[in-house]
């Protein structure tokens, strides 16, 4: 066989997959194991104590379980680790293309030419701090090097990557995009296809009918990383704090094991962890730091309001009278308003006490499977108020809302979490002020950091004369 599939060569290309993901035949598949175009590995290797899943690269034991296998008819051992996305054991094998790279003519003739033609079509104009950090992705694509892009909710980050995207895509350079929601991935996948109108972009998440096509740029979910080995040229990986990338090893290492052996690495946040706070200052990270939203205004700074026992007044059927003061005045003034509680049996006790308010006030979760449907009624204006955990804390924009945070002394509401629910308010530059409420029964160290946080931006900003207001 001197020819391969061009159709096995795009589906398998920098992915690791197991054979019931491969919608080829038996004989193609056999025909390119023997000529070399296709590898086979073991999907776990090692012994009792010393597994190790070659797909997500757990190692933790107690990750692992035992089963009769009726493949091998022996005991097997499968990762529990990622068994969502198709069981990896010892007696099943991984898949990816070994054979000649995809020759990108067949998926952008541009690129062909000699002049490096641009993809990018967007005539929006970038804020100081934006084109700061703009040239900073640009020469992390060209030196393939890695650093960090600290910038304030609604600094208009995404916008910062257009250029850099553009000049890898000129070097023939594969891109992933990778956050660690699929909310996030739904708003910003067609965002990228409007500014490349003519680039292909694949939106990654469980699910996505876009999960077999070969793609010059990526928005994919963390754990669909998983899938992949020495794909990307170029991975950003946005939220990069954001649970569960941030307390997950093996999703870490499914970004390192995604990203080819020389490749630029870019991380975005408004709110790194503490120890990469500590490696900006002292030198030992590479970062951009902006303190100012595009549109030149200053962060909202929250209000602390005592509300008493919250938990028991919904206990008894009531809403903390402030509280329920706080709603009322949205309603009546038609501003729409997220308010955050910490866990769904929480909100679920709350929901009919606010909707005697009004009965179009609902409320989302991460299992909720209207999730979609209720954020999108959210953006047109269907809903005027939307209770939510913490799973809209990040990634997702209204234009005009107020926010509140009921029982902000939780421990799920952590300073980060704080500065990201407050960053929902004020995005817009039609809209660029709003009210940020925390409702407690005590303040917490998380919430005077995360006041504090806010401020110190607000005051960096300030000095360096990035905003009007």
């Amino acid at each position: 066989m001197k020819n391969y599939s061009p159709a096995l060569q795009q589906f398998l290309s920098g992915r690791s997959l197991l054979r019931q993901e491969i919608p080829f035949s038996k004989h193609i598949m056999q025909e390119h194991l023997q000529h070399g175009f296709v590898k086979r590995t073991q999907g776990i290797t090692g012994k009792n104590g010393a597994f190790l899943c070659q797909r997500c690269h757990n190692r933790k034991q107690h990750l692992f379980s035992a089963f009769p296998c009726a493949c091998c008819g022996k005991e097997s051992h499968y990762c529990r680790n990622c068994i969502k996305m198709g069981r990896v054991s010892t007696c099943t094998s991984l898949y990816r293309w070994s054979g000649p790279p995809v020759h990108w003519a067949n998926l952008l003739p541009a690129l062909e030419n000699e002049d490096g033609q641009s993809c990018l079509d967007w005539n929006g104009v970038l804020s100081v701090g934006q084109q700061e950090a703009s040239l900073a992705v640009v020469e992390a694509v060209r030196s393939h090097s890695e650093f960090l892009c600290w910038a304030v909710c609604g600094a208009g980050k995404t916008e910062v990557l257009f250029t850099g995207i553009d000049e890898a895509i000129k070097r023939k350079q594969r891109v992933c995009v990778a956050t660690p929601r699929t909310d996030v991935v739904l708003e910003l996948a067609p965002r990228f296809q409007k500014v490349f109108p003519n680039l292909r972009v694949a939106a990654l998440y469980g699910g996505s009918e876009d999960r077999h096509l070969f793609a010059p740029l990526t928005i994919s979910t963390t754990h669909q990383l998983y899938r992949f080995e020495e794909a990307f040229d170029v991975i950003i990986v946005d939220e990069v704090d954001a649970f569960p990338f941030s307390y997950d090893h093996s999703l870490q290492a499914a970004m390192q094991k995604a990203a080819k052996p020389q490749s630029s690495r870019i991380f975005l946040t408004a709110t790194p962890s503490e120890k990469w706070q500590r490696e900006c200052k002292r030198g030992k990270r590479s970062y951009i730091k902006i303190p100012a939203r595009y549109h030149r205004h200053s962060l909202p700074i929250p209000i602390f309001k005592w509300c008493g026992n919250w938990s028991k007044a919904f206990a008894k059927g009531k809403i903390p009278p402030n509280v329920k003061t706080w709603v009322e005045t949205r309603l009546e003034g038609n501003k729409q308003a997220l308010v955050f509680l910490p866990d769904i049996h929480l909100m679920e006790k709350a929901l009919p006490l606010f909707q005697r308010l009004d009965p179009k006030i609902a409320a989302v979760h991460a299992e909720d499977p209207n999730r979609k449907q209720k954020v999108e009624k959210m953006r047109n204006q269907e809903i005027p108020l939307l209770l939510t955990t913490t799973i809209l804390e990040r990634g997702v924009t209204f234009p005009n809302i107020d926010v509140a945070v009921l029982g902000s002394e939780n421990d799920t509401f952590t300073e980060a979490a704080l500065v990201q629910i407050s960053g929902r308010v004020g995005r817009s530059t039609d809209f660029p002020k709003g009210n940020i409420t925390f409702f407690h029964y005590g303040r917490t160290k998380a919430m005077i950091q995360a006041l504090s946080h806010i401020d110190q931006m607000n005051q960096e900003a300030r000095r360096k004369g990035l905003i009007d207001s």
